[in-house]
């Protein structure tokens, strides 16, 4: 919700929310935690001083905000006062110093701020202004006209420069920019940069005597009880801890109001680097209207890199308990992104305030997904034990391992012999652990779940915008992409926001694009189905020559070495089309010609997921729906191109299958992008290090100034988290959709979340430069592809249960054709004899002359077979109808559809249900809002009085008092 009120006529609505500082605690205590200097002190309280407050003398500091639009600087006297972007007045060239040196020189107990400051590699040569941003070039990058007059528009607005070459390459230019105070207060309140104005007051509602003594018993009982090991130790980390504000948007105007000790701290790091990076994207660096944006520079090659700098080393000689922490990216990484701290609850807000709101909002969504999946790994744990326990009372597996005398067909042509029922045993066995009573309970239970995930993540994500003063935030008006304004430029139409012209996009050439792009999605749709048919190629060919192996191990096991071959096999295509995908995926993109950013991104992740979901999940769609449906019967087998016999189903059940497809690919999939997560920045960063030791000899220990070590990590992915989130999302749709064949999914998942949440904190601590701190109120597009995919979820889980396990038709042995039919029961006693109900007869003579088998059974008894068994419901071959589909297989079809649509219609009036009884605001957050609300109106009508009050008294003090003056 938004608190908004308006101050005394004014146009502008100052909204309120709430903020979080860093807590104050006494240093006769204990050390304080952050020691270094750009970390900013506690607010301790409200007052303010002149110097800093912008208050002199009674008069306050007005600073005028100059025009957006920056003009070219092109005259030859400014050319001649400022100095050209690759001149050498601004240049100082990179000193090789010694870490041991360096080491001595921070600990010097004489040392002044400015010299340590020189040492860290954070400040200008002068020790005084810190570096927010750094732009990197080449000097034999031809691009230097544009270079110098963007450089020149930079100085124009105010910003400081100092340019630095490398220390191991001097073609590479490091450009560091400094904003001032001037400019900082200008452009934060144009970008409405919200800033802490007032200590919090906290409204405690009146209790009841009951409740309170029931509250004191409650408090007097968890003394006793454990501390949470999950919880952060804040007394030794009191940075994590911050105080209750009220934040407004930033106003020169109205300074008084806001809580400024110290203006060089006043704006954090992450906000300073966000506004220099605001200001970087409004400058011009050539003539034309759209020839501005740091953006365009680092596109057409001028600059090779661009990035805010990391506060410091992450590693420290000394221990963060006793010493404290060196800065916010040593506190992040001792905290969150140690292996130490793996059972901890990550620090978002310290999370949020070094990384910014959108990086910080996707580890909230992922702590709390990750938090969610324990109760649905517990009760899929469950589940299996369930299996474990209940197997040796299960009547289906045992008659299987007692079918001794039961001969089943070959299962496919020639090679494959026949084989006894109970040589199925095992697996059997297995497939009761995923498919037991137990496992339809499971199914009703993912599915609400996952409503209940996005249902409670809601009310998380309010709870963290409201603590994030993102409540009432809108994201600014985007600019109009550099394609989108070079294709469309000839065209243009007023917009209906900013009232000026802009490049127009025709609504016949747009559907004609979509057209395309759609066309193109379909095609590499087709290109994945026809990977799958060429896995089923290979199964059905496969199974036959398994089938005449030599080895006793895999003849006598051909299915199930066939299926993991395949899986393993279908895991190396999807990695193969994944590369194409992106590609294809950019080029889809690209031609539909989105205006925005925003507009390119969403596009581009509708289309990665879409063909990475159906390439990740079309073989296993395969497996649980097809394989083994479509097969007719011995004598009458279905064939591929009039020559491959499709693949049968093993005799124990298709679930095997499908368990053994969604086991291996999970497994698989999550340690390779585990890897490529992490693996290949640490390679790459090993080989960056590895080839300067090369270079400058191993005994020499060279100390990088910080922008140089941070431009030898790597960058943060093209597409920013979209990685992340599509990982997740994929994972999410594994759990849930095909959760009722195998439920130890959840497990897995989060097994591998604890594990991920560690690794994407030491990427973005250790081994990527420092991103962008950005804005963002919830995870965009991806909240609408998790609601699609527990939709998915009802009607997979639905089919699953009723087409691939044996659910349904036990159900309908045990109360119509059953010991127990007619008497209302379906216990264990009741599937006495369902094996064999389930199993037709075929007669061996009436085979093919292509599928008759090279034995004929004799191995058995001792005389040739003259009939064997096959899963089906088909009358004997001495009936009217001969291998006709007999009454059971009528009644189970029948029930199988009966329990589709029953289950998902119960599951989505649960659903349903749940999504409207569960608000999406809490009542405690809603209650806090309203009661701020009228502080903060009671709060600024007395700031506003008190103001008035002191110019009465100074005009009385100046003899200019006037009669009836209010108040």
């Amino acid at each position: 919700m938004c608190l908004s009120l308006s101050i005394h006529g004014a146009e502008k609505r100052l909204q309120i929310h709430q903020r979080r500082s860093v807590a104050s605690h006494p240093e006769s205590r204990r050390l304080p935690v952050v020691r270094h200097s750009s970390l900013p002190p506690g607010r301790r309280s409200i007052k303010m001083e002149a110097s800093s407050s912008g208050i002199t003398n009674g008069k306050t500091k007005v600073f005028h905000p100059v025009a957006k639009d920056v003009n070219i600087l092109f005259d030859e006297l400014e050319a001649v006062n400022s100095p050209c972007k690759d001149d050498d007045s601004l240049l100082h060239p990179g000193n090789l110093t010694s870490t041991s040196d360096d080491a001595s020189r921070l600990e010097a107990g004489g040392e002044t701020m400015p010299e340590r400051n020189k040492s860290n590699g954070l400040y200008f040569r002068d020790g005084k202004c810190r570096i927010d941003y750094i732009l990197v070039y080449r000097k034999s990058n031809p691009q230097t006209e544009k270079r110098e007059v963007f450089e020149r528009n930079i100085r124009a607005e105010g910003l400081h420069m100092e340019k630095e070459s490398s220390i191991i390459n001097s073609d590479i230019i490091f450009v560091k920019l400094h904003a001032p105070w001037e400019v900082l207060g200008r452009y934060a309140e144009q970008m409405n940069v919200r800033m802490p104005f007032r200590r919090k007051i906290y409204y405690l509602p009146r209790r009841y005597k009951f409740m309170s003594r029931i509250d004191k018993q409650i408090s007097s009982f968890r003394r006793w009880l454990p501390k949470k090991p999950m919880r952060l130790d804040k007394e030794t980390l009191p940075d994590l801890e911050e105080n209750d504000c009220y934040t407004a948007p930033f106003s020169q105007q109205r300074i008084h109001h806001f809580i400024i000790h110290n203006k060089d701290t006043f704006f954090n790091n992450a906000t300073r680097s966000r506004i220099v990076h605001h200001i970087l994207q409004r400058i011009k660096y050539e003539e034309g209207k759209n020839k501005i944006g740091l953006n365009r520079l680092l596109t057409n090659g001028s600059y090779e890199a661009a990035f805010p700098l990391h506060e410091g080393g992450y590693r420290s000689k000394n221990s963060i308990r006793t010493h404290g922490a060196e800065n916010h990216r040593h506190l992040l990484y001792e905290c969150w992104a140690s292996w130490g701290v793996w059972y901890k609850y990550q620090p978002l807000d310290l999370v949020r305030r070094y990384f910014g709101e959108k990086i910080g909002l996707y580890f909230a969504w992922l702590g709390w997904y990750t938090g969610m999946l324990f109760p649905a790994a517990f009760i899929g744990l469950f589940v299996f034990l369930y299996g474990v326990i209940t197997l040796d009372h299960c009547q289906v597996s045992k008659e299987v391992c007692q079918a001794t005398d039961i001969i089943m067909c070959p299962v496919c042509d020639k090679y494959c012999p026949f084989m006894r029922l109970s040589d199925s045993c095992v697996y059997a066995k297995v497939t009761h652990l995923f498919d037991n009573g137990a496992t339809v309970f499971f199914a009703v239970f993912m599915a609400v779940w996952a409503t209940v995930f996005l249902e409670f993540w809601k009310r998380r994500r309010a709870v963290i915008a409201y603590d994030w003063d993102l409540i009432d935030w809108e994201e600014e008006e985007e600019e109009i992409r550099p394609q989108f304004e070079a294709k469309y430029s000839k065209k243009e139409r007023m917009n209906p926001i900013s009232g000026k012209p802009e490049p127009y996009q025709a609504f016949a050439d747009k559907c004609s694009r979509l057209v395309v792009s759609a066309s193109g999605i379909f095609f590499m749709i087709c290109v994945v189905i026809a990977a799958v048919f060429g896995i089923v190629i290979y199964r059905v060919v496969t199974v036959s020559t398994f089938a005449a192996f030599k080895w006793a191990l895999i003849r006598n096991n051909s299915q199930v070495a066939t299926t993991g071959t395949a899986v393993c096999i279908n895991f190396c295509i999807i990695m193969l089309l994944n590369v194409l995908y992106e590609k294809v995926a950019l080029l889809l993109t690209n031609l539909e010609q989105p205006r925005t950013e925003s507009e390119w991104e969403n596009s581009f992740t509708l289309k990665m997921f879409l063909f990475q979901f159906v390439n990740l999940n079309s073989s296993t769609f395969y497996i649980a729906f097809f394989l083994g449906r479509f097969t007719g019967h011995p004598g009458a087998y279905l064939r591929l191109i009039n020559r491959w016999r499709l693949e049968e189903c093993h005799p124990s059940g298709c679930l095997i299958d499908l368990c053994m497809q969604m086991g291996i690919i999970m497994v698989l999939k999550q340690t390779w992008n585990n890897f490529m997560e992490l693996g290949y920045p640490l390679i790459q960063n090993w080989w960056t290090r590895r080839k300067v030791r090369q270079e400058h000899g191993p005994e020499r220990k060279i100390s990088f100034p910080q922008w140089e070590k941070d431009y030898n990590l790597q960058p943060m992915n093209a597409y920013g988290l979209f990685d992340e989130y599509l990982e997740m999302i994929l994972q999410f749709g594994f759990t849930t959709i095909f959760v009722a064949a195998f439920p130890l999914a959840p497990l897995l998942a989060l097994l591998n979340n604890i594990i991920e949440i560690r690794l994407d904190a030491y990427k973005f601590v250790t081994q990527w430069r420092r991103p962008l701190a950005s804005r963002a109120k919830d995870i965009g597009i991806w909240y609408g592809i998790l609601e699609g995919i527990g939709i998915l979820s009802v009607i997979t889980n639905a089919f699953v249960i009723a087409i691939t396990s044996d659910f349904i038709p036990r159900l309908v042995y045990a109360y119509k054709y059953g010991p127990c039919a007619g008497q209302g029961e379906a216990g264990q006693k009741c599937m006495v004899g369902y094996v064999n109900a389930s199993l037709s007869v075929f007669r061996i003579s009436d085979f093919e002359n292509r599928s008759e088998p090279e034995s004929d059974g004799s191995e058995f008894s001792g005389t040739p077979l003259k009939y064997c068994r096959y899963r089906d419901y088909r009358d004997p071959p001495h009936s009217l109808v001969p291998y006709g589909y007999t009454l059971q297989f009528w009644h189970v079809l029948a029930a199988r559809l009966a329990f589709i649509i029953v289950f998902e219609h119960l599951v989505f009036c649960i659903k349903h249900l749940i999504s409207y009884l569960i608000p999406d605001l809490p009542k405690d957050l809603r209650d806090r809002m309203r009661r701020e609300k009228y502080l903060i109106q009671e709060m600024m009508y007395e700031a506003e009085l008190e103001r008035l009050q002191k110019e009465r008294k100074e005009r009385k003090k100046n003899g200019k008092a006037h009669h009836n003056e209010w108040p």
